[in-house]
């Protein structure tokens, strides 16, 4: 990893109109999926984006890759602006931004050969000729860890680890330098989830890519990222070196889904006691004034129901660490 920013996220926005009336003419309301969100990726890194189901992670990641438009904000890819550029030229930039998608039974065609799936990026952007592409599927098949004779078998024929593993495939073909993973394991056993990890961080020092790595799940993201946002209701609310969120977390939000997380020690699973955040979810539809945290939040005040705290740095030991709470770094105290 070197110091040098490969992708730029400045205040993007993504918003949704719902309609309804006759024939769904009219505007009923905006989801805020992603409001206002910025962060940055060094070139070599994989940064980590967790949160609850709904909170805008992986509409982040299509929104970068402009496979649905932004509302407002811009995307820096190695100092180009991705949303002032036009088709021909983001088409020549799409070989150096491929995704995982998360589902691996549904993200291969069941009509199409996994040698036609995965050569399918190279006949887009007529790389080689027919003999080239076979090689070359062959090469990748060999690289995730597949039997390359296998090129003619369609997807119904393999698990859901090894259609992954052609996914991932697929997204290797164009040789990228940015992959966006999206929630790449969640879809699969947890002693498959081990091996396709595994498998990324081989691929990464190997080729030298760069992850956007977005999960639901704290502990795969502490076990992949360098550096982890923390998104809540389509906000980021913390922003810090993997090792020091979680050893040091600063946003209550933050805390409360660390405290959740299983420990492997019977001994010290049954002593520690966990931080239940009560209330539900507020609806991104109507997003709460201020701190969108605030009504399920043990230590708000009324400053937080009035206004929206800033993403600010609260470094103390060396590395940027970001939170956005008027009480960054509080004890929340617990029930005897």
């Amino acid at each position: 990893m070197n110091d040098n920013i490969l992708l730029e996220v400045k205040n993007l926005k993504k918003y949704f109109s719902l309609r309804g009336g006759l024939f769904f003419q009219s505007s009923s309301g905006i989801i805020k999926a992603v409001d206002d969100i910025s962060f940055s990726i060094k070139e070599g890194e994989t940064f980590g984006l967790v949160g609850e189901s709904g909170c805008g992670k992986s509409t982040t990641a299509r929104v970068i890759l402009r496979l649905i438009q932004q509302s407002s904000g811009s995307v820096i890819y190695d100092g180009e602006d991705l949303f002032n550029i036009n088709h021909k030229q983001m088409f020549k930039l799409r070989k150096n931004i491929q995704i995982i998608f998360q589902d691996p039974y549904a993200s291969l065609s069941p009509r199409m050969t996994i040698g036609d799936i995965i050569s399918e990026p190279l006949e887009i952007h007529r790389i080689g000729n027919r003999g080239i592409r076979i090689k070359r599927v062959k090469e990748l098949l060999d690289v995730v860890g597949l039997n390359p004779e296998h090129l003619n078998r369609y997807p119904h024929e393999f698990s859901g680890g090894q259609r992954q593993r052609i996914g991932i495939a697929r997204a290797l073909a164009l040789t990228p330098r940015l992959l966006l993973c999206d929630e790449p394991v969640s879809a699969l056993d947890v002693s498959v989830q081990a091996q396709i990890l595994n498998l990324l961080a081989d691929l990464q020092k190997e080729f030298n890519l760069t992850y956007l790595f977005i999960a639901h799940d704290l502990s795969v993201v502490k076990h992949v990222s360098d550096r982890v946002g923390v998104m809540y209701l389509g906000k980021l609310v913390e922003i810090a070196d993997s090792i020091d969120l979680y050893s040091r977390p600063l946003h209550p939000y933050t805390m409360g889904l660390l405290s959740a997380v299983p420990i492997p020690d019977p001994e010290l699973e049954r002593q520690r006691k966990r931080i239940v955040l009560e209330g539900d979810v507020p609806s991104p539809l109507n997003p709460p004034a201020g701190c969108t945290f605030h009504p399920t939040c043990p230590i708000a005040k009324d400053i937080c129901g009035k206004e929206i705290p800033p993403l600010k740095n609260y470094d103390k030991n060396g590395k940027d660490h970001y939170a956005a709470c008027f009480f960054a770094g509080k004890s929340i105290e617990l029930p005897q």
